[in-house]
């Protein structure tokens, strides 16, 4: 078994550091089915000196390239979003397993044979590779030690295949045909993918022990207008979503039924708790040490914004 870990990066370059150190730190056992492994860094526009930053210390990267082995081309893209860098990556690998992070990601020294390890086992327990692990994210804002962070009933996924933290025989990705790339803006490419995939009858195989750390930035309202546009974003990919794939679960998942006009709708009173209104409160709980709590809070409107943007996205489809 050889691993392609595969990460698409923008304009994270601080956080991309730690990501990277952490995969060169990799420890394996002494029968460990993993022969080798690569880590594919596709930058999707960065402005941030982040290919540059790479050049500067390829000497401390083992293991890590950003360039095409049969061109020596970097592995860079303009800003397509990241289905197309994933794509991009997937193409230049050389693994027969397929594992996909995030830029923003610290995982634990075991966590690539932790993803072995799971994978053998469900091999042998279902008699087929026809599966894919699934591990374990935990979300933080301790950007100087991500790792010491515990888990919390906020961190739980129902997600059946995302690419925070996924390992997958790459046979399946090109027979599944890979990530669609119409999906430029913010939110649900992994998904999709993931529903092809299921109609190909694999199985998701939980793998709590590797585990990723999600860093972000501690939560402040200066922050509120991007959140507000991703959720604009999503909303609009989340209409592709359903046109590529028209059925309930997918309604479910994109927030397109009448439960969540209701809910979202009552909870911020029709649009009433909003970014202003809400702000006090917000601030409050920043002012006390807990952002966490004021992005939770936050989410109430920004659930609402959702909402409205796939309707809205829903009437220009018809």
């Amino acid at each position: 078994m050889f691993f392609s870990v595969i990460i698409p990066t923008y304009n994270r370059r601080s956080i991309l550091e730690k990501c990277l150190k952490a995969l060169t730190q990799q420890k394996f056992s002494a029968d460990s089915s993993i022969a080798g492994y690569e880590v594919i860094v596709v930058d999707d526009g960065s402005t941030d000196g982040t290919l540059e930053w790479l050049e500067e210390h390829q000497d401390k990267l083992p293991n890590v390239r950003w360039r095409s082995l049969s061109e020596g081309r970097l592995l860079t893209q303009a800003h397509a979003g990241p289905a197309a860098a994933r794509n991009l990556g997937v193409r230049e690998a050389i693994g027969d397993t397929i594992v996909f992070i995030d830029s923003d990601l610290v995982v634990t020294e075991n966590f690539l044979q932790a993803h072995a390890d799971r994978l053998l086992e469900g091999q042998k327990k279902i008699g087929s590779d026809r599966l894919f692990t699934y591990g374990s994210v935990i979300n933080t804002c301790n950007f100087e030690n991500p790792t010491s962070e515990p888990y919390k009933i906020t961190d739980f996924s129902a997600a059946y295949f995302a690419t925070g933290n996924v390992a997958i025989p790459r046979k399946w990705l090109e027979q599944a045909g890979l990530f669609d790339t119409q999906f430029t803006l913010y939110g649900w490419e992994d998904l999709e993918l993931g529903v092809r995939l299921k109609e190909l009858g694999l199985q998701l195989i939980k793998c709590p022990e590797a585990v990723g750390y999600h860093w972000h930035p501690p939560f402040k309202l200066e922050q509120i207008s991007n959140l507000i546009e991703k959720e604009i974003q999503r909303g609009r990919m989340g209409v592709l979503f359903y046109q590529k794939h028209p059925t309930w679960e997918v309604k479910m998942m994109i927030q397109m039924t009448w439960i969540h006009r209701l809910l979202w709708g009552i909870l911020s009173l029709g649009g009433t708790l909003n970014e202003r209104t809400m702000a006090p409160l917000l601030q409050w709980s920043i002012d006390r040490g807990k952002p966490q709590l004021a992005l939770e809070i936050a989410r109430i409107f920004l659930n609402w914004y959702n909402v409205r943007a796939v309707y809205a996205a829903y009437r220009e489809m018809k």
